[in-house]
């Protein structure tokens, strides 16, 4: 009877055993996007092994490496994987309810310091395909200086930005960073401000010239300088001779796939954010724009044509207090102004020449009290007879407090498809939609409020 239950005893081992092998050789056919070798395989099983001896963030030594895998990330990626091997994540998988469909995809995540990387699924408009950095690793950013443009040191701001490889960079506190020289970005990069109060202030700002792919987030921009006649450097392999800028806080030069989002910007010398040069697939959304004069330039000169290509999303900002005009001021192309809040401007919010297409949609406009500043648009410089065949078209905009929106062009006209980029939701939203634009003080372990 005895040797009976061992016997028992021995051929369940057998059956657990087989039944962890079969467990292991499922959980190893999970396929991480991307062709594998079976090094990298074994790396990233290594990798998961030890996750659960990983240092959070905060306890990275970032004096050696700056760039580093994030610990917080390992534990979820296969998750990670799985949902994004096939398709672009569903935008409304995690609905907060809020109606805007960048915030519902991620903002409530409790764990949304741990899925970092999971915002650059959440883009949307023209600008829905920048993926930043996120097939990159990340750089922990440690040092708020900028003593050397030519030679920065590793854990700065722009030692990162420079860098050929993809990135997605974080900072390791709170930070003011003051920029002797304009802020040359290389592709596929994202900056990363949730968890901490980033200001970039009192010296240059941000330059994306000739490249593809950047996300810019979570960042207090202002109090942009003029800078230039000098050397800076763009890329670990590359520096050179840079005329003078203009002071603006974000600016976009013949570059493509760029989303601008949750950012609070003010007070700058010229725009707060202006793309020009060939510049498209654009998106500007969930910004906070204050105290500043003429906000927003897309197109470079009535004659360059080149901008007749470029495509602009702007949606779900706040234009708030102290602003006067140029929200956005269009040239050429083709811009869809998407549930913003428009509850300040001085002379007009939106503005442009050079035969633009405007498709307004779902927006709140609050006019003024200044009589002569009802109307939100204004044709720049040109006869009615030359704007009359413009297509600039409000839809579903609440216009209050006597604000009044000119339409022109043709109703219907098929270049407003090239002028759509996502289905607008109810002006009676707008209050909800942009309730969190701006830079969001996001605290880990709980839902980004």
């Amino acid at each position: 009877m005895a040797v009976g239950k061992k016997a028992s005893f021995a051929l369940l081992l057998v059956l657990l055993s087989v039944c962890a092998v079969a467990v292991a050789a499922r959980v190893n056919i999970v396929e991480i996007p991307g062709s594998r070798s079976d090094g990298e395989v074994e790396k990233e099983e290594q990798s998961l092994r030890n996750s659960t001896m990983a240092a959070s963030l905060e306890e990275i030594d970032v004096t050696s490496a700056h760039a580093v895998d994030n610990p917080d990330e390992i534990a979820s990626m296969v998750d990670l994987s799985i949902q994004n091997s096939t398709e672009r994540r569903n935008l409304g998988y995690l609905s907060c309810g809020t109606g805007n469909p960048i915030d519902d995809c991620w903002r409530c995540d409790p764990n949304w310091h741990k899925n970092r990387k999971r915002l650059a699924d959440c883009g949307i408009g023209f600008g829905r395909n920048a993926v930043g950095g996120r097939d990159g690793r990340f750089y922990v950013v440690t040092d708020p200086n900028d003593d050397d443009p030519v030679n920065p040191r590793p854990g700065t701001l722009r030692h990162a930005v420079i860098q050929d490889k993809p990135l997605w960079i974080v900072f390791k506190r709170d930070m003011v960073i003051t920029l002797k020289q304009e802020l040359i970005m290389n592709s596929f990069k994202t900056i990363d401000g949730r968890g901490v109060n980033v200001h970039i202030a009192n010296g240059a700002c941000i330059t994306i010239q000739y490249v593809t792919n950047v996300i810019i987030h979570g960042l207090h921009i202002h109090d942009c300088k003029p800078t230039g006649n000098a050397m800076v450097r763009s890329s670990p392999s590359h520096y050179g001779w840079r005329t003078k800028a203009d002071g603006d806080a974000i600016s976009i030069f013949g570059s493509s796939h760029v989303w601008i989002d949750h950012n609070s910007l003010s007070n700058c010398a010229d725009g707060l954010v202006d793309a020009v040069m060939g510049s498209t697939a654009i998106t500007i959304s969930n910004n906070h724009m204050t105290h500043h004069n003429e906000v927003m330039l897309l197109g470079h000169s009535d004659t360059y044509t080149k901008d007749k290509q470029m495509q602009v999303t702007i949606a779900y900002n706040h234009f708030g207090e102290g602003l006067i005009q140029r929200m956005p001021r269009c040239r050429h192309g083709y811009f869809h102004v998407v549930n913003n809040d428009y509850t300040h401007w001085e002379m007009y919010a939106i503005g442009g020449s050079a035969d633009p297409t405007i498709n307004s949609q779902g927006n709140r406009y609050l006019a003024p009290t200044n009589r002569f500043a009802k109307e939100v648009t204004k044709r720049v410089e040109t006869s009615e007879s030359q704007w009359k065949g413009w297509n600039w078209r409000s839809e579903g905009d609440l216009l209050l407090n006597g604000a009044y929106f000119t339409p022109s062009g043709t109703g219907a006209s098929a270049s407003y498809a090239r002028a759509s980029s996502l289905g607008a939701k109810s002006a009676t939203m707008v209050g909800s939609i942009t309730s969190g634009a701006g830079a969001l003080p996001c605290r880990r372990g709980r839902q980004c409020a």
